[in-house]
């Protein structure tokens, strides 16, 4: 074909791109083109720290393009119509993508590619997002998976991923390029200067990926297994929000792990590249369970005796205000950095549903919007998780101790001292319990946490027994 139309959506990099090398192979010219449609992701549009991330993204994928002679054109959504009438005023002959798989944009894409067909145009889209395709797994009944542990034997016993394709050395542009949006006028960036600590800490697109990515694989991987329940370390990757926008693919960083095997520590590898695992399992689940993200994937839990007068509780959670050292470090490190540790997400999330008894809904509508990794399958599994009522849930009866948490993978409270300023002067054997201290300029804590325990394991309990 002569021209053909890369479309740009949670692949925002050049390297080991498949749709965009298919196209490349189709066509004598290719446009890239990103369309903004957050209507097209229903009540799941970007969030304030996705769209800020989203930002930087798109302006570093189109320097890179630039690099090779093209550019990326943005366009406004509904991306139906966008790129049809890109299509029509292009005369482009093909279209294509890289396949994402939330219930919402799993139905448009079907739509689109329905529409352009039926206009005669080539519609293709590929694999990039995931190792597995969510259909590629099922049990031996045929079923989707809901448990973690055999969803990752049987992935394991497919051939290894593919390597990673290099990035195109060149993009031959049409012509005629159209203009497009301009990046600013899409409205990405928050109007009040909310996010210079997310400056701080992240550098979105693609060379930021692949330079986090493999300091990494160099500096942490080994101790992965041992340093990545501690908060107070620098212990993960935080290849996260890279990840989900696309930025490296799961293949280059299954790769890059898998090569550093014969130098480092075979447990710490195994054990980060388990964790790509639950990554794959989250979208598994998302995929074959779509109502998930706001609905138990088990009935009876929609059943659970939520508290009503929860909301002054939830603000003070949002605002890490609880009296929880360990929870109101994360839910500042949250605020100031778009990002939280994961032990500590369990922990906070443990805090709002287990103990405060607020629907785990609304900790993952938080989450989504101060996230920069906010991804609907992962926050699902993770509020699900926590709530007891999803894939692969904790046991009813398993509510964390933030206290015991706190002491156990903040020994020293380092992490607590860092995000809760006032707590500083404090011993090791009191920052997690303030309360046992002189009086500090730091609230007291918003729940019982041996009563408020107790009544959510009556509740389960009573849930259980009712079922």
């Amino acid at each position: 074909m002569k021209l053909a139309i890369h479309w740009f959506r949670r692949d925002l990099r050049l390297a080991d791109n498949p749709a965009l090398l298919a196209a490349l192979d189709a066509a004598e010219a290719v446009l890239p083109v990103y369309t903004w449609s957050p209507q097209d992701e229903g009540e799941w549009a970007p969030g304030g720290a996705g769209r800020w991330w989203l930002h930087h993204s798109l302006a570093a994928l189109d320097a890179s393009l630039r690099a090779r002679g093209s550019r990326l054109i943005l366009l406004r959504g509904p991306a139906e119509d966008a790129l049809t009438t890109l299509v029509q005023e292009t005369r482009a002959t093909g279209v294509f993508w890289n396949r994402l798989y939330e219930p919402a944009l799993v139905e448009r894409d079907s739509r689109i590619k329905q529409r352009l067909r039926a206009l005669g145009v080539e519609a293709h889209s590929c694999k990039a997002a995931l190792l597995y395709e969510p259909w590629e797994l099922e049990t031996g009944k045929g079923d989707p998976y809901r448990v973690f542990t055999p969803f990752w034997k049987a992935a394991r016993s497919l051939p290894e991923p593919a390597r990673p394709v290099a990035a195109p050395e060149r993009i031959p542009a049409p012509p005629d390029l159209p203009a497009g949006a301009r990046l600013d006028a899409l409205e990405l960036m928050p109007r009040i200067r909310w996010h210079e600590g997310l400056e701080g800490m992240w550098t979105p697109g693609e060379d930021g990926a692949l330079a986090r990515l493999e300091r990494w694989c160099e500096q942490d991987l080994g101790d992965y297994a041992a340093q990545r329940d501690r908060p107070d370390c620098d212990g993960t990757s935080a290849l996260s929000p890279h990840l989900h926008f696309g930025e490296v693919s799961p293949r280059q960083a299954w790769t890059a792990a898998a090569a550093r095997r014969s130098e480092l520590s075979e447990k710490g590898i195994d054990t980060w590249l388990r964790e790509l695992g639950w990554r794959e399992f989250a979208h598994h689940v998302l995929y074959h369970f779509p109502h998930t993200p706001t609905e138990p994937m088990y009935p009876k839990y929609a059943r659970f005796p939520w508290r009503e007068d929860h909301d002054a509780a939830l603000d003070a959670w949002q605002r890490g205000r609880t009296g929880i050292p360990i929870v109101d470090a994360g839910m500042r490190q949250l605020w100031a950095t778009g990002w939280m540790h994961n032990r500590v997400r369990m922990i906070a999330a443990s805090l709002l549903v287990k103990n405060i008894r607020a629907p785990w809904q609304k900790g993952a509508r938080w989450f989504w919007d101060t996230l920069v990794d906010a991804d609907l399958a992962n926050n699902t599994m993770g509020w699900q998780w926590t709530a007891g009522s999803g894939a692969d849930a904790a046991p009813y009866f398993r509510i964390f101790n933030p206290v015991a948490q706190g002491e156990k993978f903040d020994p020293e409270g380092r992490y607590v001292k860092r995000w809760v300023p006032e707590l500083r002067d404090l011993p090791a054997e009191t920052v997690h319990r303030p309360w046992e201290a002189p009086p500090q300029d730091y609230p007291a804590p918003i729940v019982d946490l041996k009563q408020s325990r107790a009544e959510a394991l009556a509740a389960l309990q009573a849930l259980k027994d009712s079922s």
